[in-house]
């Protein structure tokens, strides 16, 4: 097996984990409170990923804590706004309104950084919008609280990416990413002390949430993405990440018997279109075949 395809086999595996992850978050927050779930989430998550990388962690500078500590305030924020989306909204609009982070970045880019997008992100951001409109909009032409805070996990997170590929470049990427997950989870066991009455899981199906969201789906994805990324081109990693969506509504589905109504699925499917546009690199693709056909 090439390992170009070993690597794209890796990161729809963990994009897999991600697309249950929503639905996971539901079982989970059934039996505990919102700063508690991300807390054990991320405090287990940490200790593994430690445990894997204790070589680089002994080697950490103070830089990289600060760096780490700036990353994790962005990424705590993200899954605060993640989780209480969750709660409130469905497994499949969390799934695809969370993809808008594909669209946010040039976004932010263009504001920020002064970088003009392409035709075709403008095209994807139009997209977008309408998809959410579509997905989101009750008879009221009002968005619920859920969907609302799923946008803005989306946006934060194309914060933290860019911020991420700022940061990363000055520390090493495996320490800063090991001490982000400790840092969520001190500061969700630090609100979750003063806001909530922390506990842990107490039966086998908030055991089974909290700890397949600890190893599956931050911990293992994290390291496997680390190493997955070096192997395959950025197109594939996007085109790839762009399924975590389907699968949280193939998951929503089986399990829940959950379904969108003819519009969400327009919507729904506006949205998929739009990440897929943002992500794609046509000019790439052309040459590609033009050369294949020349050959």
């Amino acid at each position: 097996m090439k390992i170009q395809l070993r690597a794209d086999l890796m990161l729809l595996m963990i994009t897999f984990f991600w697309g249950s992850s929503i639905l996971l978050t539901k079982i989970g927050l059934n039996y505990m409170q919102e700063y508690n779930l991300i807390s054990l989430r991320f405090i287990i998550a940490f200790l593994l990923s430690g445990i894997v990388f204790y070589k680089h962690l002994i080697k950490t500078d103070f830089k990289t804590v600060k760096y780490a500590f700036i990353l994790a305030s962005i990424l705590f924020i993200v899954y605060v706004f993640a989780t209480f989306g969750t709660k409130y909204t469905s497994v499949s609009n969390a799934g695809f309104l969370f993809s808008l982070t594909v669209i946010f970045i040039p976004v932010l880019s263009s504001i920020f950084l002064k970088q003009k997008p392409e035709k075709k992100v403008v095209f994807g951001i139009v997209l977008a919008i309408v998809g959410i409109g579509l997905l989101t909009l009750n008879n009221e032409l009002k968005t619920g609280y859920g969907d609302l805070f799923c946008i803005l996990c989306a946006l934060f997170y194309a914060v933290h990416i860019m911020v991420t590929g700022t940061m990363a470049k000055h520390v090493n990427s495996i320490s800063l990413g090991v001490l982000q997950l400790g840092f969520v989870g001190l500061f969700s066991i630090i609100f979750s002390i003063f806001m909530e009455t922390p506990k842990l899981p107490n039966n086998s199906e908030s055991w089974f949430s909290i700890l397949a969201l600890s190893i599956f789906c931050t911990a293992i994805a994290f390291i496997v993405q680390i190493i997955a990324q070096q192997y395959t081109s950025p197109t594939h990693t996007g085109l790839i990440f762009s399924l975590e969506p389907v699968f949280s509504a193939v998951f929503a589905f089986f399990f829940t018997g959950e379904t969108l109504t003819n519009k969400g699925y327009l919507g729904a499917t506006l949205l998929l279109i739009s990440v897929l546009i943002a992500e794609l690199d046509f000019k790439s693709l052309l040459k590609l075949n033009d050369k294949k056909y020349i050959e």
